[in-house]
């Protein structure tokens, strides 16, 4: 029986995808979500004396995103060439956003969220003092570009409704 699934087998075991035949392409990735909290990361700087939570928050979501084949099962080990966090302070939180780009022969998603998530809770982290009841929402993959099956993009109003690749009508 085959799987519909890349990371199944036709006995339903998982399996890492066989990517050896695969050509090294450029490969590019973008992913965000939302620290919520009513917290500014200054009052947090201040509470912790010269931690630059911002500087923190980056360098763990590019030190993440070099090791997420170490932290989720069977994604490829990568040799990004680009990793890149953004923070930025809004009403009730901190955007976090990340791109990452490689050239490779499997894409650069997981890496992407990865270096969200991870600066996320860097974050979070600084925040348990101040705001104990903090969170992250909304990590999301915004854009993908490369490999087979094309560029494919998110409708970011709508952080749950995918947006059509052209090929799909």
């Amino acid at each position: 029986m085959d799987s519909p699934f890349s990371h199944v087998d036709g006995t339903g075991k998982l399996r890492m995808v066989d990517i050896s035949a695969k050509r090294r392409t450029l490969r590019k990735a973008w992913a965000q979500c939302v620290v919520v909290t009513d917290a500014k990361l200054a009052d947090v700087e201040r509470r912790h004396d010269s931690l630059d939570v911002a500087h923190a928050a980056r360098v763990a979501g590019v030190l993440a995103a070099k090791r997420t084949a170490e932290i989720i099962p069977l994604c490829h080990t990568l040799h990004l060439s680009d990793v890149n966090v953004e923070l930025s302070e809004r009403d009730g939180g901190v955007n976090v956003s990340s791109s990452v780009i490689a050239t490779e022969s499997t894409g650069v998603e997981m890496e992407a969220l990865t270096a969200c998530a991870f600066a996320a809770l860097s974050i979070l982290d600084s925040l348990q003092l101040l705001d104990p009841h903090a969170r992250i929402d909304d990590l999301v993959l915004l854009k993908k570009e490369g490999g087979k099956s094309g560029s494919w993009g998110r409708d970011v109003t709508s952080p749950t409704r995918r947006r059509r690749r052209p090929s799909e009508g």
